[in-house]
This record gives C-alpha cells, sequence and structure tokens, in this order.
C-alpha cells in the first residue's frame, strides 16, 4: 500500500470539491416542464400521496435507498472523542463505502450533543428522511442505549455498527475456524479482551450461535471481570464470571478461542501456547493486534489466526457486512436489522468462504490457490460475490422474521439487480489496484520519455502497483522529469541503445534468433531489432527480465501487433489474439471487443475473439452474457458481415452450448431486453442483460469504444490484451496518465495470474 502521508490526506480531501460526497439529480431537469414536475406544481401529487399512504415515500422519493450516518464524535476510530465536526470526514468516509459497495445513498449527520436523551430526540426527529439509520463512533456504555431505544422507537432499521459490524464479521469466521478444528461452538471455552461496544456484541452474537455464556470469561484493563468485582455497569455484569481467575494469562489456559478487542501486544507467546489444541486466535485491535501475526504463527503450527489487517490473511473487515446488510434491509423496507437478519449474513460470509475463489480474487494474496482453510476462513473484501450473498440472505430473514413491508419474489432478478450495481463506479479498477499492491510487478514502459509515460510511472511507484522501468535515452528522461518536477527515484531507466547494454541486446538476440530460426530470422536481423524498443522491451518480458509491458503512445499498432506475434506469441489454440475495453457505468459494467487489434477480421478471427473474451470476461469477475453484433438481425442479411457473424454464432453455440452468446443482432436489440425477448423470443439471451458485446470488425468496435468514451456515459478501462502468452499491453495515443496507471495495473494481475499458472 502506497505510503499515506499528512500532505496527502489532506489534498485528497480538499482538492476539487472540497469532501467526498455530493448529490446528484436522478430526473430529468433541462427544461421548463423537467422543472415544473420535480418542484411546482408537480410536486405536490406525490405530497398528497404520501399524506394518504405514508408508505408511497419508498415509491415516490429517495427514502428507500437513502441511510443516514450518524454520529456525536464521541469515539471515532482510534482518535476518541474529538467532536461532532471533526468526525465528520469519517462519516463522509462511511457515506462512500455505502455507495461503492452496495449503491446506497448516504447523507451523514453530526450531532453535537452528548446527553442520550437529547440524542435519540435528535435522530428521532429526522428519522422520516431515511430509510435506515447508521450509527457510527458512538462511545460506550451511551452508545449501548442509544441504539436500543432507537430500534424500539423508530420503524426503520437501526444499527450501531461499531457493536455489530465486528461481530458478524468475526461470527462467520469463527463458525469456519470451528468447522476446520472440529470443535462444536457450545464446547468451546472463550476469553474475551475488551469490553466495550464491540466486544460486547461480538460475545453476544457468539451466544447466538450457541456459545455457553458458563463457557465465556471477558477481561478489561483491569483483569477478569467477575461476580468479585464490585461497580461493574449492565453490559460487564452480565459477563461476570464467578471463575478463580483474576488475570489474562489465568483464563487462557485450555481456552479454546481468544476475542482481542482491545490493545497491541497484549497477548504473548506463551499465553497463546497455553491453550487448547487447534487455538482460535482473532486478535483484532488495530492498528497492531494483540499479537503480532509473525509472533501469534511461530508459537505453535496449529493456530487459526485472524486480524484486522488487510496484509495477513483472515481480515475481520466490516465492509464485508455493513453495506449488504443495509442493502438486504432497505430492499425489503425492513422496519428493523434483527437477529435473525445478523445471523443470516453470518451464514452467508461462512458459506461463500467455501465456495471456488475467482482467478483475480486469488491473484490479492499471491497464491496458487485460494480456498477455504486456516488462511482462508473469511472471505476478501474485493469480492464481488459479496453483494448477492449477503444482501439476498438478509433480505429473505427480513421475510421469513416478518419485518420485511416488500415481499421478493423472484430472487434471480433481484440478484440480477444487485449485479447491476456494480456499475455505479469503477469498482473493478480499485480492487485491481489494492491486488496489484500485494504484489507489484516489474513493468516495461516502452516509451520513457513520453510525458505521460513518465508520469503515470511515477504515479505506479508512488501507488505500490509497479516497479516501472523505462525505455529511452536517460539524458532526455531525466531533463523531462526536471521539467514536471518528477522524483525518478525507484524508477529503473534502460537506454537500450547505450555501450552498456550490449550484452543483453546480443543475449535477447540470440534467443529470438534460435526461437525463429525455422521462420527465416537471423541472428544479424534479430541484432538490429534489438534497437527498437517494442523489440528490446517484449525481450525483457521474454526473458524473465520484467514482467510486463506497456507500448503504444508512439507506435503504429501494426508494426507492434508484428513484434509481439514474432517475440511473446499468441497462445496455443488461437490463430490471433485481440483486446477488449470495459465500459462501466450507472447501466452496468460492459465489455467491448476486439477495439485495437484486427482490422478486418476472418470468421476464424472473430470466433478467437469470441472465445477470448469469454475468458476475459470471466476473469474479471463477471458472467459473460454475449452478443454478436451486426447491421441485421438473425439472418437477416445473408451476405458480408452478417453472413460472417451468423457464422460465428453458430460455432460458439455448437462448441459451446452452455455460453450465453446469440445473434448476429443490432446494438439495440443486443442492450434492449425487453424489445429483444418480444421480437426475437427464441433467443439463447432471453430474459438475460446482455454485457458483452463482440464486433464484425475494428472500424465498428473502435468507434462505439470511443463514443462511449468521449460522451462520458462511464469509465472505460483499456485496451486489454488479450490471446498472447504473456502480459504485453497496448496504450493508445490519446492516452491519459490516468488511462496508462489503469492500464499498467490490468497488466500486473495479469502477471500475478500469469506466475501463479507457471507454478502449477
Amino acid at each position: 500500500m502506497a505510503k499515506v502521508t499528512k500532505q496527502k490526506a489532506l489534498l485528497y480531501h480538499s482538492q476539487g470539491k472540497p469532501g467526498k460526497i455530493e448529490v446528484i439529480p436522478t430526473k430529468p431537469h433541462s427544461t421548463q416542464s423537467d422543472l415544473a414536475l420535480a418542484y411546482s406544481p408537480g410536486v405536490a401529487e406525490p405530497c398528497l400521496e404520501i399524506e394518504k399512504d405514508p408508505e408511497t415515500a419508498y415509491d415516490y422519493t429517495a427514502k428507500g435507498n437513502l441511510v443516514a450516518v450518524i454520529s456525536n464524535g464521541t469515539a471515532v476510530l482510534g482518535l476518541g472523542d474529538i467532536g461532532a465536526l471533526a468526525g465528520k470526514p469519517v462519516m463522509e468516509g462511511k457515506g462512500l463505502l455505502f455507495k461503492i459497495f452496495s449503491g446506497i445513498d448516504v447523507f451523514d449527520i453530526e450531532v453535537n450533543e452528548k446527553d442520550i436523551d437529547k440524542f435519540v430526540d435528535a435522530v428521532k426527529a429526522i428519522a422520516p428522511t431515511f430509510g435506515g439509520i447508521n450509527l457510527e463512533d458512538i462511545k460506550a456504555p451511551e452508545c449501548f442505549e442509544i441504539e436500543r431505544r432507537l430500534k424500539a422507537e423508530l420503524d426503520i432499521p437501526v444499527m450501531h455498527d461499531d457493536q455489530h459490524g465486528t461481530a458478524i464479521i468475526s461470527g462467520a469466521g469463527l463458525l469456519n475456524a470451528l468447522e476446520l478444528t472440529g470443535k462444536k461452538i457450545e464446547d468451546i471455552k472463550i476469553v474475551v479482551n475488551g469490553a466495550g461496544a464491540s466486544a460486547t456484541s461480538c460475545t453476544r452474537l457468539y451466544m447466538s450461535l450457541g456459545a455457553k455464556k458458563e463457557n465465556i470469561i471477558m477481561c478489561d484493563s483491569k483483569g477478569v471481570i467477575s461476580v468479585r468485582r464490585s461497580n461493574l455497569t449492565e453490559e460487564k455484569a452480565f459477563f461476570a464470571t464467578t471463575r478463580e481467575v483474576e488475570t489474562l494469562a489465568e483464563a487462557l489456559v485450555g481456552a479454546d478461542m481468544f476475542l482481542g478487542l482491545s490493545v497491541a501486544d497484549v497477548l504473548t507467546a506463551e499465553m497463546v501456547q497455553s491453550m487448547a489444541d487447534n487455538p482460535i486466535v482473532f486478535a483484532l485491535a488495530n492498528p497492531n493486534p494483540e499479537i503480532s501475526y509473525e509472533k501469534a504463527m511461530a508459537s505453535r503450527p496449529d493456530i487459526i489466526l485472524a486480524t484486522g489487517r488487510s496484509d495477513y490473511p483472515n481480515q475481520v473487515n466490516n465492509v464485508l457486512g455493513f453495506p449488504y446488510i443495509f442493502r438486504g434491509a432497505l430492499d425489503t423496507r425492513a422496519t428493523a436489522i434483527n437477529e435473525e437478519m445478523k445471523l443470516a449474513a453470518v451464514k452467508a460470509i461462512a458459506s461463500l468462504a467455501k465456495e471456488n475463489v475467482p482467478d483475480v480474487v486469488n491473484a490479492a494474496c499471491g497464491l496458487r490457490m485460494l480456498s477455504f482453510g486456516r488462511d482462508y476462513i473469511i472471505p476478501k473484501p474485493m469480492d464481488p460475490r459479496l453483494l448477492t450473498w449477503v444482501s439476498t440472505a438478509v433480505a429473505k430473514a427480513a421475510i421469513d422474521s416478518g419485518v420485511a413491508r416488500k415481499t421478493i419474489s423472484n430472487w434471480d432478478a433481484y440478484e440480477d439487480r444487485l449485479r447491476d450495481m456494480m456499475g455505479y463506479d469503477n469498482k473493478l479498477i480499485r480492487e485491481f489496484t489494492e491486488m496489484a499492491q500485494k504484489n507489484p510487478k516489474k513493468v516495461v514502459f516502452a516509451e520513457g520519455s513520453h510525458e505521460n509515460m513518465l508520469k503515470a510511472a511515477a504515479q505506479v511507484r508512488d501507488e505500490g502497483i509497479a516497479h516501472p522501468i523505462l525505455l529511452g535515452n536517460d539524458e532526455r528522461i531525466e531533463k523531462l522529469a526536471a521539467e514536471h518536477h518528477i522524483d525518478l527515484e525507484g524508477i529503473e531507466i534502460v537506454n537500450l541503445r547505450h555501450d552498456n547494454e550490449a550484452d543483453r541486446r546480443n543475449r535477447y538476440a540470440e534467443i529470438l534468433a534460435n526461437k525463429r530460426a525455422r521462420e527465416g530470422a537471423t541472428l544479424d536481423e534479430a541484432k538490429d531489432k534489438m534497437f527498437e524498443r517494442n523489440y528490446f522491451g517484449m525481450m525483457m518480458v521474454e526473458t524473465g527480465d520484467a514482467d510486463a509491458f506497456i507500448t503504444g503512445v508512439y507506435t503504429k499498432y501494426s508494426n507492434t501487433i508484428k513484434v509481439a506475434k514474432e517475440v511473446i506469441g499468441i497462445k496455443d489454440g488461437y490463430k490471433t489474439f485481440g483486446t477488449m475495453h470495459i465500459l462501466t457505468g450507472q447501466k452496468g459494467t460492459y465489455f467491448f471487443a476486439d477495439t485495437l487489434i484486427n482490422r478486418r477480421p476472418t470468421t476464424e478471427n472473430v470466433i478467437d475473439i469470441a472465445r477470448l473474451t469469454a475468458d476475459a470476461v470471466n476473469f474479471f469477475m463477471h458472467q459473460p452474457v454475449m452478443a454478436v453484433i451486426s447491421y441485421s438481425n438473425f439472418g437477416a442479411d445473408s451476405e458480408g458481415s452478417p453472413a460472417s457473424m451468423h457464422e460465428v454464432v453458430r460455432v460458439m453455440q455448437e462448441k459451446y452450448p452452455n455460453l450465453a452468446i446469440d445473434g448476429e443482432m443490432q446494438v439495440n436489440f443486443a442492450l434492449n431486453k425487453e424489445l429483444r425477448d418480444r421480437k426475437y423470443p427464441f433467443s439463447k439471451l432471453l430474459g438475460k442483460d446482455v454485457n458483452t458485446l463482440i464486433f464484425p470488425n475494428l472500424s465498428s468496435a473502435n468507434i462505439a469504444q470511443k463514443l462511449m468514451q468521449e460522451m462520458e456515459v462511464g469509465e472505460m478501462i483499456g485496451p486489454i490484451q488479450m490471446g498472447l502468452k504473456k502480459p504485453i499491453h497496448f496504450t493508445d495515443i490519446e492516452s491519459s496518465v490516468r488511462d496508462i496507471v489503469h492500464i499498467t495495473t490490468v497488466a500486473v494481475i495479469d502477471a500475478i495470474v500469469e506466475e501463479q499458472k507457471q507454478k502449477k
């Protein structure tokens, strides 16, 4: 992860529009007629309907997708009681997480009030605005009473995430840890260190899962909470033990589980060694756990360890829960988030950890294969399946437990709608950035003296995405860097024409000449080619001197394509390679191919592109639903590209009967499900939303991609190379620094996955 400095943090929050969230209109507002409907006189009609039936507020206003994040600033992160206003950046951040993970809108409300009665009254007074309330960063013990009263007195979901978020995620981890160790929750002895809101809620949830109160010992800063102590709060008194133990060390002897929500380094290796066989240790203090990962793992080989940190296995992260719990609650117009809904979330998260993990999520961990086991008892936060798994489970529990005011009958359609929400922002590139930062690779930038390439290289270095290598004249690059105030520290510069690269040029030339000896290549020819940056850079990847290669801001595509085929080669089983662009917008995520490589593809070429694209869409954690595009529909024109695309569909459906692909069809029929289903009910895509478009030629694909990009209907990622044997990726002459950074990020993920395949 890139180092977070005070200057970077302040600049992030202040540049452009201050803060992290804004309100945007969701209805047309460009004409006088629009405004008359939006406000006066048209707005009177929904007002009168809501007056007659308050439930219709969910139909006519944003209430059903709006959550209040409310705090009085008395327990803000690790900062303590810093006040309501000082806590506002955190509340805005929570709002951002709600939006990007589950599509929920948020108003953050900072209430400058510590008195419980007045705070509760304030929240109750504004509650009609919202579909749900997320209480945040309120200190114990006041938070218990505030949440209890609001849940009792309001008819919308209320949850204090500091209490229940950690409980739900750690509860899922506990269920899976118990399964791995063969222990039963009703039998295990649990020691809890910490007695605040989160610790109390975790322990109560474990009891809901089956843990016995008599098997639980809770400790605070004074030691074991026992019946022999006086002046205990109501919450602490509930957990007071009768056992004759006074210290944490004494309590841990023979214990099956340690739950820490306290302070760093309070748990020693000796304490862990005193626990029962296969001990479960959840050391969740942040930023540093109760025992370091290294010390805990060295203490005994049979430990199952979870922490709150992303750089170690089994991270207990609240973002696995609260966005999706509120999503399910809002979608059923639930009157509460009850115990049944929380337990449903626990079980859904636990179950997801047992499913096969997508390649890109595996790549995030730098492992050959991430699978259910001691180092994977909790899903990763970037797993896109959390939205459908957890939200659906919570929604079903709301209906089954009787707190839902809206019933969902078509669960497949509901999950489809949830997946569409992933297009609200560029979640893919954010996830990939996090993955790349965990395992950055050496990436060669062909045009090191290009301003955008140089800036992009510096950015990926700063963000920890890659170890950049610039090809070019070192003096020119250094001059350009000085002009733009770019620090070159940590960036390798290779002047491939310099005398000190002669040995490497000769080595690369011999390898290339030998590789292509049966194709007429000679050593002298190969030596000449090593003075060209695309040949030299791709040979760096071919030989393992680098992991990925970025080119294109200067070079003609035709030349680059030729070099890639010669040096790297096309994957076995294919005759061509191609590129794909990804469009993420409010209507969802779409994949376009081939947008860069094949100018006049044959039928065989398009079949290869379709196959490669299907694999790539799966790689990007989406289920491909593919439309083969032309200017006619289903054989209406029997000549030219329609006939070719018709044949592509026939072959693909014959060879891949389980793949959702059909055509040829016009693009409006591809994207308008109702129109397509009504006109062509025989289509294999009946009832499905298309997310992948296969174009008949480069002209149509490139025009469509550029049109969408310039109309700013969403964010475009690409071109993403598909079909070469190694990570060679292409930019465009007009590529911005942001574009190049995105392509570099994808190239690093490509290299990580390629590395994993080589290890198998």
